[in-house]
């Protein structure tokens, strides 16, 4: 191991505080969680976790910046006294482990004991972390097997009406998963025990949706928007139409003299929510001429709106 100080980042002047940060940040970067297959990475875990534990401890640390003991723990002359235990053993004849540490020796004698578990439970889900076990002189678990990502991609239409979706795993076997409420781009579903097998029991799938666009419904929030073409005679005298909606079609009624950009709600045939219920598909209608305008043009020879539609914008 390097210089404990060199390898953490910090000043020999640093604090408890400063050391103990600088630790965190490193422990969040190489930590073997999220470094699987990277041995770069694990070992430098390791020599950070090994330097904390000298720097964090007063009563070694202190050792340490007299000289009186190496950057693994170990006296700098093991053999004088003869009495107060070598490098290679423990007072009792206990052989001390790889850092130059016996299992006593992480109890801390300095005044405050450290601790980083909570580092590890906010990160890696509460208890994996191998440094903090090692520190509090247990054996760490044994590792679950890596998690497998999987990306799914649903039809706009299948995702508002949370319709079931297969998936094939890596294993080849399919399953049928049931979309939750609220479901949206990016939503995860994990599914336990559908990862990588490992000593500790398998891992987790994760499985991220993509809910591909529609080529007339826009979804805003848990609405979905579309426009609806209306004839100018269905504008002016009214009647039922035929709108489709994620459910299937409806007939929706349009009063006489609509405007065209007259918005319509149909309750429920939105996405679900969260809290429960459906978001509304919001129907914006949109007055479409007919293709032959010389025979409109023709219908309304003499006649003249002379109302103004823009006064209001003031031009």
């Amino acid at each position: 191991m390097a210089d404990p100080y060199s390898t953490l980042g910090v000043p020999r002047t640093a604090s408890e505080k400063d050391i103990k940060s600088a630790y965190r940040t490193l422990a969040k970067e190489l930590h073997p969680d999220r470094n699987t297959g990277n041995p770069n990475a694990t070992e430098r875990f390791s020599e950070a976790t090994r330097a904390y534990d000298l720097l964090s401890d007063k009563a070694k640390r202190a050792q340490y910046d007299r000289g009186e003991i190496d950057m693994e723990g170990n006296p700098t002359h093991p053999f004088s006294g003869m009495g107060g235990g070598g490098g290679g053993f423990g007072s009792r004849g206990q052989p001390r482990g790889q850092a130059g540490y016996r299992p006593e020796d992480f109890q801390r004698s300095g005044s405050e004991d450290v601790d980083l578990s909570d580092l590890f439970e906010g990160l890696f889900g509460g208890g994996r972390a191998s440094g903090g076990a090692a520190r509090r002189g247990q054996q760490a678990p044994p590792r679950k097997g890596a998690d497998i990502g999987y990306r799914l991609r649903v039809p706009f239409i299948e995702a508002a009406a949370l319709k079931d979706q297969r998936i094939t795993l890596s294993d080849g076997k399919t399953i049928d998963l049931k979309l939750p409420k609220g479901v949206e781009n990016g939503t995860q579903m994990r599914l336990k025990g559908k990862g990588e097998q490992g000593p500790g029991g398998a891992g987790d799938g994760l499985v991220t949706i993509d809910i591909d666009r529609h080529h007339v419904f826009r979804r805003e929030g848990d609405d979905v928007r579309f426009g609806l073409p209306i004839t100018l005679d269905e504008a002016v005298g009214g009647g039922k139409v035929r709108v489709p909606t994620v459910d299937g079609p409806v007939m929706m009624t349009i009063l006489p003299g609509t405007d065209s950009g007259t918005v319509l709600r149909l309750k429920g045939k939105g996405f679900s929510r969260k809290s429960g219920g459906r978001g509304d598909q919001l129907v914006t209608l949109e007055i479409q001429l007919p293709e032959d305008l010389a025979t409109l043009a023709e219908r309304l020879e003499g006649w003249r709106d002379d109302s103004d539609p823009r006064a209001r914008l003031g031009v």
